[in-house]
């Protein structure tokens, strides 16, 4: 799996209320709360691209463990979310929903805006000239994400 985007740099404790404003989840759709993902975070609603990687740093996904979150992350088209550490019900929550994560202990060490590259268990930053260690997928999640989320892998397993 070859992922290639624009880092979009967060820090620690980012938690799902930064991500999708509890005030957001009346609305009826998705779609409809998408456009008011990271709302307070200038550097994402101004330079966010359909692919582009959220890199955060530890406890990424932490607070409440509403599926909205990582949701509005797949329909804004995240290529996949790096970060030192994950709440261990987000990283489930998004791997559900098929939205690749992966941690790697440099993830500080990442800057906003730098060009990313991950490809298995290799991800570097070509521009930087850096190259950073990160855990590979578990081979039953790297499947569950490959297939689109946990409802397409069971369908295809029929």
């Amino acid at each position: 799996m070859l992922i290639r985007g624009k880092a979009i740099k967060f820090g620690n404790n980012i938690d799902t209320d930064q991500i999708i404003g509890a005030h957001h989840l009346s609305l009826p759709t998705i779609g409809d709360m998408a456009p008011f993902t990271f709302e307070h975070y200038p550097h994402f609603v101004n330079c966010f691209a359909r692919g582009d990687i959220i890199v955060g740093e530890d406890n990424f996904g932490c607070g409440s463990s509403r599926e909205q979150a990582p949701a509005v992350l797949k329909h804004r088209g995240v290529g996949a979310v790096v970060a030192r550490s994950f709440a261990r019900i987000f990283f489930r929550n998004a791997v559900n929903l098929g939205i690749p994560l992966f941690e790697c202990p440099e993830a500080n060490d990442i800057r906003d805006g730098d060009f990313l590259e991950i490809d298995d268990d290799r991800l570097c930053s070509p521009g930087a000239g850096r190259e950073y260690r990160i855990e590979p997928l578990p081979v039953f999640i790297r499947a569950i994400v490959e297939s689109g989320g946990i409802i397409a892998h069971l369908r295809r397993k029929g």
